[in-house]
Parts: C-alpha cells; sequence; structure tokens
C-alpha cells in the first residue's frame, strides 16, 4: 500500500482505452525528446483483467468507419513508431494490406493494433486495478485503488469511455441486452425454442446485428425502429470535415446555438445511421426472399416496441406501427437493443470530487478548450477529460478520429502547467500537429 510520502507523478490516468493509451503514448514520446528535468511522469488504471476495445461486438467481417491513417499517433507524429502502418508491417501485412485499396480496416484488426500499442507502451499500466475516489488535498490529488493504495498526482485525466445505454423501464437479462457485449451475450443464451430475434435500432451497429444473426442463425430477423427505413451514413468529404482537428477549434469557439445546429446537421454521419453497402446487403435479402416466399428478414419502420416480457423461455415483444396502429406480437429467443451509448459521468470517475467540479444546466462538466475540467478556485490541479466533452468540443469526442491530437494537447496543457520548456517538439497550442522531429523507432 502507498503512503501518504509515496512519490507525487504528473499524471493519473484513470480507465484505459484508447483515449488513454493514445496519451500514455504521447507521454512517452515526449520524454524521449524531453530534458531530464522536463520529463511527465504518469501511471494508468484499468478495472478491466486486460486492454479491450468494444471487444462484444467485433462481429466476424465488419469494418472500421474511421480512415486508417486516425489511428492513435499518426496526426500528431507521423514518424512515431506506433502507427497502424508499422503495426501492419511488424505483423507481416502490409503489402497485403496496400492491395486491399481500402482505407478502413477490419474491426477485430483494429482491436489487434490497439493491443498491440498497449503491450508495447512503457507508460506504467495497472491492470485489475479500479479506482475507488479521488480526492484534492492541499496541492495535489490523492487516487485510491484497493489494490494499489493512494497515488499522489498533479493532474488526473479521466478516460472512462462510454457506457451501454437501454431505453427508460427496460431491463437487461439472458434473453433482452444491449448490443455492447452481443458475442457474449449470443454464445450463453440458454435456449434458442422460438427462431426468432428483434433487434431495436437504426444505426450501423443495429444492421450490423440484424445482419450477423440473419447469417449465423438461420432464424427470423426483425428489425425494430422508429425511422421509416435505415438511412445511410454522410461520409461525404465535406460533411467529414466536422472531425478536423480545427474543426475543433471552431465548434469550441462558437455559440450555443450554432453548436447545437452544427451537431443537428452533421448527426447523420455517426448516428443513427448505416453504411450504404450494408443498407443494401439487407434490402437484398429481404427481397430475395419475398421472391422466393421464404421470409426471415423483416424490417419495420416507423415502429416501436410497446411491451417486452422476459421469461425463461421467452422475450415476448409487442411493436406498434406508428403510421397505422397496427401491433404485432412476437415471441423470441433474444432482444438486442443497438440503442447507443453515453458518456461515463464525473460523478462516476471521482465520486464526492464530482461535487467541486462545474457543470452546465444540463449536468455535462464546463470545459476549457484543453479538455480541463473547471473546478471550484481550492483545486490548483487539472482534471481531463476525455470523451464527455461533445457539447463542448464536437461530434469528435466520443470517437477515434482525433484522438492523437487530443493527446498531444492534454501532454501540452500539463507542460505548460508545470513551466517546461522545449517539450512536445513541432506542437501548437491549438489546431492541427504535426511533429517534424523524428519520433521513437
Amino acid at each position: 500500500m502507498s503512503s501518504d510520502h509515496s512519490p507525487l507523478v504528473d499524471v493519473v490516468g484513470i480507465g484505459f482505452g484508447p483515449s488513454n493509451l493514445a496519451l500514455a503514448i504521447a507521454i512517452e514520446e515526449h520524454n524521449l525528446s524531453a530534458g531530464s528535468h522536463e520529463q511527465v511522469t504518469a501511471r494508468f488504471f484499468e478495472k478491466k483483467d486486460a486492454f479491450g476495445w468494444h471487444s462484444g461486438m467485433l462481429l466476424p467481417g465488419t469494418t472500421m468507419q474511421v480512415a486508417f491513417l486516425k489511428d492513435l499517433v499518426t496526426q500528431r507524429n507521423v514518424r512515431s513508431a506506433y502507427t497502424f502502418l508499422n503495426y501492419l508491417a511488424e505483423r507481416g501485412r502490409l503489402t497485403h494490406f496496400i492491395n486491399r485499396q481500402d482505407f478502413f480496416p477490419l474491426r477485430a484488426e483494429f482491436h489487434d493494433y490497439l493491443g498491440w500499442a498497449a503491450d508495447r507502451v512503457g507508460i506504467p499500466v495497472e491492470y485489475s486495478a479500479e479506482i475507488t475516489s479521488v480526492r484534492w488535498s492541499d496541492d495535489h490529488f490523492e487516487v485510491v485503488s484497493p489494490t494499489h493504495g493512494m497515488i499522489r498526482a498533479r493532474n488526473v485525466v479521466l478516460g472512462g469511455g462510454i457506457r451501454a445505454k437501454l431505453p427508460a423501464g427496460v431491463t437487461a437479462g439472458p434473453r433482452v441486452f444491449h448490443n455492447h457485449r452481443m458475442l457474449a451475450h449470443f454464445a450463453e443464451l440458454p435456449s434458442r425454442p422460438n427462431g426468432r430475434f428483434v433487434v431495436v435500432g437504426a444505426g450501423q451497429s443495429a444492421a450490423e446485428v440484424a445482419a450477423y444473426l440473419h447469417d449465423e442463425t438461420g432464424a427470423e430477423v426483425h428489425g425494430v425502429f422508429a425511422k421509416y427505413g435505415y438511412t445511410p451514413a454522410d461520409d461525404s468529404p465535406y460533411a467529414n470535415r466536422i472531425f478536423d482537428p480545427e474543426a475543433v477549434d471552431e465548434y469550441f469557439a462558437a455559440d450555443a446555438a450554432w453548436r447545437d445546429r452544427l451537431m443537428q446537421y452533421h448527426r447523420s454521419t455517426n448516428y443513427s445511421a448505416v453504411d450504404p453497402i450494408l443498407i443494401e446487403d439487407l434490402y437484398r435479402r429481404e427481397y430475395t426472399e419475398r421472391v422466393s416466399g421464404e421470409r426471415r428478414m423483416f424490417v419495420h419502420g416507423a415502429s416501436e416496441v410497446v411491451e417486452l416480457t422476459e421469461t425463461a423461455d421467452t422475450a415476448r415483444v409487442r411493436i406498434a406501427h406508428r403510421l397505422t396502429g397496427t401491433e404485432t406480437v412476437l415471441d423470441c429467443d433474444a432482444v438486442v437493443f443497438a440503442t447507443g451509448f453515453e458518456p461515463t459521468s464525473l460523478t462516476e470517475m471521482v465520486g464526492d470530487l464530482a461535487a467541486r467540479c462545474r457543470e452546465d444546466r444540463h449536468g455535462r462538466p464546463v470545459l476549457d478548450r484543453h479538455y480541463r475540467v473547471e473546478t471550484t478556485d481550492d483545486i490548483t490541479g487539472q482534471i481531463f477529460v476525455q470523451g464527455n466533452s461533445e457539447h463542448t468540443h464536437g461530434l469528435t469526442s466520443t470517437l477515434l478520429s482525433n484522438v492523437a491530437i487530443r493527446s498531444g494537447e492534454i501532454v501540452r496543457a500539463i507542460v505548460d502547467d508545470r513551466g517546461l520548456v522545449g517539450a512536445m517538439p513541432g506542437q501548437a497550442s491549438r489546431g492541427t500537429v504535426y511533429e517534424t522531429t523524428p519520433g521513437p523507432n
């Protein structure tokens, strides 16, 4: 157990998903080019037993929705040893990946890339280490873990990620679950006597789950959502500018009304939208079955689940078509809710200390441009968030698109706060950052 006189580190990172992994790499690369008095010390804590990133959603053949160049490092340091291209070279697949002529890796492949990076990063990471409290004491944070004691830190970075969201009134069970752990829940189904599944949701994950169940089970698959039909994700070049690093500057500087307008204009780049190729695939399946008369794929648009009852053998669903008022009752083997995620709250991450962190009228943290939480004046240390910032920094906040740039900005803020010099070569305080000095090799 650590004592009250344990070494004071510059950073404690809580959670170790892709965002804090990118931060650990940024700290490591800063230290490689910094003098002995400019080093940043850090420790990361992750409650899971090993690194993992949405492993329950790694459905066979699914691909990333983000280009491989938006990996953990490239937009911050193109010469980094942690690029996706270097990963491919070490795995012996670089030429084969080039021959695919595709910017979008397999999801399982990108998961392996993240694990590869997590295994080689030199910054200390403790797994199976839940943080139970964070408190402020005089001039530092005290971060407490039952397995590692109390750790003193000048700064805390919250990388708790996002959590699965079920609709109000829905209780998870063996036959009713969120798609976040789809593969595990599917494997654990006690039985499949009904030959039928319902998938609730209109986004990419819902469509992928519907296709997977249609392929794997031979059962009926019913997609249910409030839209009239699946709608395509906007992946056009101009719309994708909303994910550019400089768009974060512009979004943060805009007034609240314009932020809301931009969010509504571009929700289809990320929310409740599906890759057009997958839409065509699902429609082709449904149409082919209409021709043959042997139906297994059904899409219930403009519809909602209005009643759900789970028993040992069945999940019974009542679906209402909101335009006609007609209802359909289905006995299913499982109901999968692909109904999105929500950010982990400050209270869940730091406990009572959240009362000294300022929130807006919607209960969201008040942040500055560098992702620092505004706190009461007595707290002179910095609390950074990775993920719970869509309201201030835009659509990239919960996505991989900006993790490289954001990690560099957070390191810069930590370095500046200590008054260190000569750090983060090539790093500007705002906007796009490209290192021009050699990275570690």
